[in-house]
């Protein structure tokens, strides 16, 4: 396996970067595709500089250009999306057309390239807010959003090409991923990111609603290590989580407490679409070597340092958030 082409659609995004640095990093030929609409080049520029790294400015929705871009690749890891729920429920058929066209888009020009494998980016989304925890793939899933649907129809879509085309396919439910390089000033920023983007700034977190509500944060190289073994030896769905929950409250405290803060939370409305609860159940995936690191405090304290040395000077486009 060492030394293949791989392709990683989003490759310039927060989670992509962060597998397309350790696919490179393995010895494998890596090209990243992306049209930077939510990822910056930035995330990519050190990658860059090696001689088996390559980018391609370009988007999803473009088959044409996915089938030159997939010749010769063993592995497509498909990361490309437009992110969030609060996004998908403003804009569904932009999410439509990248989320879903764009997914099928992959699955074609893979068939059609010879590509051995994809391995598709998902969302524990998919679940709802179903009352069952943890949540286990073979649950019926419940979306509540825009988002989630799109989701969804990217694994059915997934799973048929296998089952009609034999193109082998891994679907990864990530859930709440953080880490390094992600954006904590986009209009749709995931909570961590915020959080740690206020703290900086003596500001407190905010929280939608009372703060009770609990996930499954899980950092992000835990999340590419999963990808790469599971995309290497696994066809199906699987969760990808930590497999432990926090509240909300706890882990506005938990970064109150890393940055040495004596703030009280502001609390705004709940929002639209999102779950009270979420928790993976992740023993399928560890049954294939998948084996999480890092607890919620190591993985935060970690992203604190990445935020203060990279992000802490810059101005937040929607504070309070």
């Amino acid at each position: 396996m060492d030394e293949m082409k791989v392709v990683v659609t989003g490759g310039a995004g927060f989670i992509g970067s962060n597998l397309a640095e350790t696919l490179a990093n393995s010895g494998e030929e890596v090209v990243i595709i992306d049209d930077l609409t939510t990822g910056k080049i930035e995330n990519i520029g050190e990658l860059l500089k090696r001689e088996r790294v390559r980018f391609v400015n370009g988007c999803v929705t473009d088959l044409k250009l996915l089938k030159e871009v997939f010749k010769g690749a063993e592995i497509v890891y498909h990361l490309a999306a437009i992110p969030s729920v609060p996004r998908s429920i403003r804009e569904p058929v932009r999410s439509n057309d990248v989320n879903i066209n764009g997914t099928l888009n992959v699955l074609i020009a893979a068939r059609e390239c010879g590509v051995r494998k994809v391995a598709y980016a998902s969302s524990s989304s998919v679940y709802g807010d179903t009352p069952s925890l943890p949540k286990r793939e073979d649950m019926n899933p419940n979306p509540l959003s825009p988002y989630a649907v799109t989701k969804l129809t990217g694994e059915y879509y997934c799973r048929v090409f296998q089952e009609v085309y034999g193109l082998e396919t891994v679907a990864l439910r990530y859930f709440n991923v953080y880490g390094p390089r992600q954006d904590p000033f986009s209009e749709y920023a995931a909570v961590i990111p915020k959080f740690i983007q206020r703290a900086l700034k003596g500001m407190p977190p905010v929280i939608y609603g009372d703060g009770e509500q609990t996930r499954d944060f899980t950092f992000v190289k835990d999340v590419v290590e999963g990808t790469i073994i599971l995309a290497r030896n696994a066809t199906g769905v699987f969760n990808i989580g930590r497999g432990e929950q926090i509240s909300i409250n706890r882990l506005a405290a938990l970064i109150l407490e890393i940055t040495n803060l004596d703030l009280e939370p502001i609390h705004e409305q709940p929002r639209t679409g999102d779950v009270k609860h979420s928790l993976a159940d992740i023993s399928r995936a560890k049954s294939y070597g998948y084996a999480p690191k890092y607890g919620v405090e190591e993985g935060v304290k970690e992203t604190v340092r990445w935020f203060s040395s990279s992000v802490a000077g810059k101005t937040p486009v929607d504070s309070p958030s």
